[in-house]
């Protein structure tokens, strides 16, 4: 970069300008003039005629006088001696914060990498102790409905032999490891099974409940011997209402419900069974219940959220479901249950006045590999 005396003098003579006639446009005298350019600072009586003619001189030529004024004030800074009292004043101790704040985060550092080499097991022996056992149920007779996860099993017996079928996979299907091979079932799908190799079925296996590649769930599945495929029907507990539509008879089912009835297990759908909805897969959906009286409504999602409740006229009860719902009703004339799912709205019709029914809707797949939501009275 060009010192102060040099812009000055390449600018005066790039513009061909005399000393001279610059006095008799700015009334800088002419020896200031030579001074600036000469950067003989010393001639000026003072720093502030120095500044002011510096600003005007520049200013006269076209250039930036604050960039003249800040390079002589840095070279007069450069210039300045540095006072004798701080070249013989004691330096001031070194701050020594920052080292203990290093070495403090290091002392953490080795503190948290030897608690994790040296840590105690016990975490990981609980939750090694919290890992869940398999299981094994012993079916010799009848009907076994029962949750199964990885690694469990059902222990059949047969005449003098035993015959093991693990549940080895839960994806979109149950694969279980039968003495006749690995068979897989699919959720809603009943299959016979030959487990001796006699050639006739010994048993039927039914997937009741399933959810897609979470293991951690489980797989609901019913194992019927050969000749109880059939559904065990409960007892009811309580005499069903009578048909009667006279007012007296309505009056005293909604003031006195009779107690729901409990069956003792399900069953694929008979072909005869209603569909609501047809698809190549089971997706969610959704029971809507209008009241149009007072009802008991017991009501099972997935075979897990079991709820009771009370309902009375003008209420509305909407349960969702992924396979299945199941519901014990004490009044079925007092309840409009509806089907909602994809994109789909299904009148479902469960029963006649003061009927006491226990129904279920679920997917279900059929022989010719689709799924059909149906419903199937357990009652």
């Amino acid at each position: 970069m060009e010192s102060i005396g040099e812009q000055l003098r390449s600018a005066r003579e790039a513009k061909g300008i005399t000393f001279e006639q610059i006095y008799r446009d700015t009334n800088i005298p002419k020896k200031y003039l030579e001074a600036l350019e000469a950067e003989d600072f010393a001639q000026f009586p003072g720093e502030t005629y120095l500044l002011g003619f510096m600003r005007s001189y520049g200013d006269y030529l076209g250039l930036d006088s604050k960039e003249l004024l800040a390079l002589y004030k840095s070279i007069k800074i450069q210039e300045q001696p540095v006072p004798m009292e701080q070249l013989l004043r004691d330096p001031k101790p070194a701050n020594r914060l920052p080292l203990f704040i290093a070495a403090g985060a290091a002392v953490v550092i080795v503190g948290v990498v030897l608690f994790f080499v040296f840590k105690p097991k016990t975490d990981t022996a609980v939750a090694e102790q919290k890992v869940r056992k398999p299981v094994e149920y012993a079916l010799s007779s009848g009907i076994l409905e029962k949750r199964y996860y990885i690694g469990d099993a059902a222990l059949i017996n047969l005449g003098d032999q035993k015959y093991r079928l693990e549940v080895g996979q839960i994806t979109d299907r149950a694969i279980l490891s039968t003495p006749a091979g690995d068979t897989a079932v699919e959720l809603g799908q009943e299959i016979p099974l030959d487990i001796n190799g006699d050639g006739t079925p010994d048993l039927k296996i039914f997937v009741a409940d399933l959810v897609k590649n979470k293991s951690d769930k489980g797989v609901l599945l019913r194992i019927a011997m050969n000749g109880s495929a059939a559904t065990e029907s409960a007892a009811a507990s309580a005499t069903p209402a009578t048909n009667s539509t006279s007012p007296a008879a309505t009056t005293a089912v909604e003031a006195a419900p009779a107690p729901v009835v409990e069956p003792t297990a399900s069953s694929p759908a008979p072909a005869n069974a209603p569909v609501l909805l047809s698809s190549p897969n089971p997706y969610p959906f959704t029971l809507q219940a209008t009241f149009k009286g007072n009802c008991l409504l017991r009501w099972e999602s997935d075979r897990k959220d079991r709820d009771e409740r009370y309902f009375q006229k003008a209420d509305i009860l909407n349960v969702q479901a992924q396979n299945g719902i199941r519901i014990w009703l004490s009044n079925a004339s007092a309840v409009k249950f509806q089907v909602i799912g994809g994109g789909k709205t299904v009148d479902v019709d469960l029963g006649g006045p003061g009927e006491v029914v226990v129904t279920d809707l679920k997917w279900v797949k059929d022989d010719d590999g689709r799924y059909k939501l149906t419903t199937v009275r357990l009652d």
